[in-house]
């Protein structure tokens, strides 16, 4: 049996089985306007809509800029009436305050906890618009569920979910704008995004003109009401036929197991970590508790103390080295922590991972990391 060493967390890991043939009915060279390309558009949003069981009455659309631009349209083009808070805890909702406080200039209250910990999600104030992620990609770290956001909310609840959709659950009467990309849970190709709006953003929307100028590629609006065809497969730029095709077959790949299925593959690569964390003494989950432990992007830390010994530079040294290693042996290819994150590991381990690759690979990571820390006793 082949070994399947790519552990990416973005492009992730395509599903067991795939190959090029499945591209072969693509519609390259014909107009995304018209038939069949419109056809197969219209086609992953409702594949899309029924895999994740997302209600009738939420549009769902495909934007440019894989998940990065379909969360920016939403920010762009929803925030403003209200205050706003920001919940920050890794990189990227980082980057969302950022956009907010000086891009769009709102002065949001901003909450944020450092890598490996998430903001409190009690006695929020939801009178505002609330901005976060699912699940933080960059620290291991995912919201405790969705009982913190109240039914009877004044604000909107805006959620990046590019790391969660496909692996974990969605209550979706908590949430009135969520995106995602192909890329991530179901190994699709990079560039595309996912947009769902409520029926509660879909008012704001038609109900709220930004005051500031809105590009092109964000703008939802079509005199005065929701262009509805965006959310009918009339994208609003021309997305690669190619990987429109990729992503429906990844996206049978899904429909075929459920998401059921979807979620406990995730949830077993987990405790496949958990396992090897647990016998493991000089390492351990960079997330402080297990409530909050993500299992898609789970990021461990060295605790050895030869390694907590070194500075920050060195440290970072060591991990590109294993890292490094573990590629050049075939192991296990781009599995070191996020640029901005404390230097360690990030195993990708979504729905398109089998176990038995993990297994081969953490295996392999405690041989690496072993002759390195003796080399640090020396």
């Amino acid at each position: 049996m082949k070994h399947n060493p790519n552990f990416s967390s973005g492009p992730c890991s395509k599903h067991p089985g795939w190959s090029l043939d499945c591209l072969e009915d693509a519609a390259v060279g014909r107009s995304h306007r018209n038939d069949p390309g419109k056809k197969k558009i219209a086609l992953a949003i409702t594949e899309s809509r029924k895999v994740l069981g997302i209600p009738d009455d939420y549009r769902v659309g495909i934007f440019p800029g894989s998940d990065t631009g379909a969360f920016e349209a939403a920010l762009w083009t929803l925030l403003g009436p209200r205050p706003v808070t920001v919940l920050v805890w890794e990189s990227f909702s980082e980057g969302w305050a950022t956009d907010v406080k000086n891009q769009l200039k709102l002065d949001p209250l901003i909450l944020r906890a450092d890598y490996g910990g998430i903001p409190s999600l009690h006695n929020l104030d939801w009178s505002s618009d609330v901005v976060f992620v699912a699940n933080g990609t960059t620290s291991g770290v995912k919201i405790p569920g969705w009982d913190w956001i109240p039914h009877n909310r004044e604000g909107l609840s805006i959620c990046d979910a590019t790391s969660a959709v496909f692996a974990m659950s969605v209550d979706w009467t908590k949430i009135d704008a969520l995106t995602w990309s192909w890329q991530k849970c179901l190994g699709g190709e990079a560039g595309h995004g996912m947009l769902v709006l409520s029926p509660r953003a879909v008012k704001r929307i038609e109900s709220y003109d930004p005051p500031w100028p809105l590009p092109k590629v964000f703008r939802m609006k079509k005199k005065g009401t929701l262009d509805e065809a965006i959310f009918k497969g009339n994208t609003i730029n021309t997305p690669s036929l190619i990987c429109v095709e990729d992503y429906l077959d990844a996206l049978s790949w899904a429909s075929d197991r459920g998401l059921d299925d979807l979620i406990e593959r995730s949830m077993k690569n987990l405790k496949v970590v958990e396992r090897w964390v647990e016998g493991t003494p000089w390492i351990d989950f960079l997330a402080e508790s297990e409530d909050i432990r993500s299992n898609t992007s789970v990021c461990l830390k060295i605790t050895h103390p030869g390694f907590q010994a070194l500075d920050q530079k060195k440290r970072g040294a060591l991990i590109k080295e294993v890292v490094a290693e573990m590629s050049a042996s075939g192991l296990a290819h781009d599995v070191g922590s996020y640029k901005d994150a404390p230097p360690g590991f990030r195993f990708w381990c979504g729905p398109t991972i089998e176990s038995d690759d993990l297994e081969r690979a953490l295996h392999g990571l405690e041989k690496v990391c072993l002759e390195r820390i003796a080399l640090l006793n020396d």
